[in-house]
């Protein structure tokens, strides 16, 4: 016996090319290809929601807070919507008070004593304490999470924590004892978020903090995350009431939301070129805002392998490069030149020695090094490495080869995928490489970690000074200016630090990419500092 539902699908396949239905009929034959239609159509598509949308390039790999495997920017960034930590970086990426109203530091540097804000509650509504800020550091250092991993020095049977203990001696007072001076305890504070204690076992599915944002649903194989304004935040509610994080990792797929509309805003999207980014500044419903950003594109040189060994040909190099030619022409503006490897926002940035475009420099260094060819000074082409699923370093590399080629340098540009590039990295299988760095090059302390002898990678230790850099001068003047809290103190040991190292070209900063944000014209308030960090959501307005 055939069912109701059977018996309009089989009337369905009976009655094209004969005559009017009946107006009931022709009801039930609408409502059934309205089901079909729900039913076949992808979940994403079929979810209407009034949230404010933002979309993120890049996946979500994780909502836990504290524990994830590794740290990634793009679930860092979701994090610090529905969380608080200790301390954050203000403008100047100098360390400052979140969570914490005062930060006292003991004169012997082994003691810091952090006394936390009144009146901030976690979205459970449970009051913040010393008791819970104890509870997540002890957490972190015990588990050894990924976000553990420079609270520690040393590796195997050496290896060390810094951090001697953590006592909530009051609900407002929270100290930290080292085992010795340690400049790094503050910047490795930033990105841990504190939690409730004895939280942590529902975190990783519903996360709980003292964020603008509260936690509503975690989709992950759609790669949506929507979240709620908490109206009792204790900086002030956030303008936005409901929003909706949406991972759009395809280009195309990109635009086309930013063009329907059906993404209010896209901060950072690095899926983009600048010539979509341009294009989608010329339609009418959508506003293109640049902000200047931090994050460091650079050139760096193996010092070790011949004919880079010597300074003249390394310096030749930076001249013989049209930076300005290359933001203006293939970045369309989006980016700033650089001159060293910190923001020029940074409270210890300074210039020191800089690079213009002067080919005829470059020549007269190359014939001074013993390089006289005008044609053809090397034997055979530099190694220049980047990693193939780069577009922007594909294009980047092409124009450098073109002008090293007119002052008579020849390259050849060798690609591979992302691990592989920087196995050969790390072996020291190049001559330049082409490379990006985001984040770590906001604190000074990134100075020793590019370019002290110690940090010199090995087979089996991949550490940041690909470039093989080493100075007998400068070496000690970097163990004093990590180990030097005064400001004042050491401001002047990185102005000789840059002047150092900028004469000497280990690398070459090339640009700051700009921090791009693409939002309809009716979203305001859009203020994005140099780190590209997303505090600036929570001021958002919309007409």
């Amino acid at each position: 016996m055939m069912s109701a539902t059977g018996s309009r699908r089989a009337r369905w396949h009976e009655r094209p090319g004969r005559g009017r239905w009946g107006e009931g009929e022709w009801l039930r034959s609408l409502s059934l290809a309205l089901v079909v239609f729900l039913l076949l159509m992808p979940l994403g598509c079929r979810r209407k929601s009034t949230a404010f949308v933002i979309a993120l390039s890049d996946n979500i790999r994780t909502i836990d807070p504290i524990g994830a495997p590794s740290v990634e920017a793009a679930s860092e960034r979701v994090r610090s919507l529905m969380f608080n930590s200790l301390v954050k970086k203000d403008a100047k990426f100098d360390y400052v008070g979140e969570l914490a109203e005062n930060i006292q530091r003991s004169d012997d540097g082994l003691t810091y004593t952090f006394t936390l804000h009144d009146g901030v509650k976690f979205h459970d509504n449970r009051p913040l304490t010393s008791a819970d800020a104890k509870y997540t550091l002890d957490l972190i250092l015990e588990k050894e999470f990924a976000k553990a991993a420079s609270f520690f020095e040393g590796s195997g049977a050496d290896k060390k924590r810094y951090v001697k203990s953590v006592a909530a001696p009051d609900p407002k007072t929270l100290v930290v004892t080292l085992n010795k001076p340690w400049m790094g305890l503050l910047s490795n504070l930033v990105p841990v978020p504190i939690i409730p204690k004895d939280s942590y076992a529902t975190q990783k599915d519903h996360p709980v903090g003292t964020g603008p944002f509260k936690f509503v649903s975690y989709d992950s194989s759609q790669q949506v995350v929507d979240l709620a304004a908490d109206d009792d935040y204790w900086e002030g509610p956030p303008q936005i009431k409901s929003l909706r994080v949406r991972v759009i990792s395809d280009a195309n797929a990109m635009q086309a939301e930013l063009l329907s509309g059906r993404v209010d805003i896209a901060p950072l999207p690095t899926s983009l070129s600048p010539d979509a980014i341009k294009a989608l500044g010329g339609n009418s419903k959508l506003q293109v805002v640049q902000f200047p950003g931090s994050n460091l594109v650079l050139l760096t040189f193996n010092v070790s392998e011949p004919p880079l060994n010597d300074v003249r040909v390394r310096q030749a190099i930076c001249y013989a490069i049209d930076r300005e030619g290359m933001i203006r022409d293939l970045l369309l503006g989006q980016g700033k030149l650089a001159h060293s490897i910190l923001p020029e926002e940074s409270w210890a940035y300074t210039p020191g020695q800089k690079y213009s475009y002067d080919p005829a420099e470059a020549k007269r260094l190359l014939d001074e090094a013993g390089f006289k060819d005008p044609l053809m000074r090397f034997s055979k082409p530099l190694v220049f490495r980047i990693s193939g699923s780069s577009t922007q370093a594909r294009n980047v590399a092409g124009i450098i080869q073109s002008s090293l080629k007119q002052v008579g340098i020849p390259v050849s540009i060798e690609s591979a995928e992302t691990n592989t590039h920087f196995q050969e990295l790390r072996r020291g299988h190049f001559q330049l490489a082409y490379g990006q760095w985001v984040g770590g090059n906001q604190d000074p302390i990134f100075y020793k970690d590019l370019f002290a002898t110690s940090e010199i990678p090995t087979e089996t230790r991949a550490s940041k000074n690909r470039s093989r850099y080493s100075s007998a001068a400068l070496d000690p003047l970097l163990e004093e200016a990590v180990n030097t809290f005064d400001r004042q103190k050491t401001l002047p040991l990185y102005v000789q630090i840059q002047a150092m190292v900028s004469h000497d070209a280990p690398i070459l900063p090339l640009w700051y990419q700009a921090n791009m944000v693409i939002a309809k014209q009716g979203v305001g308030n859009i203020h994005v500092d140099a780190s590209g960090d997303w505090g600036f959501v929570r001021n958002l307005t919309v007409k």
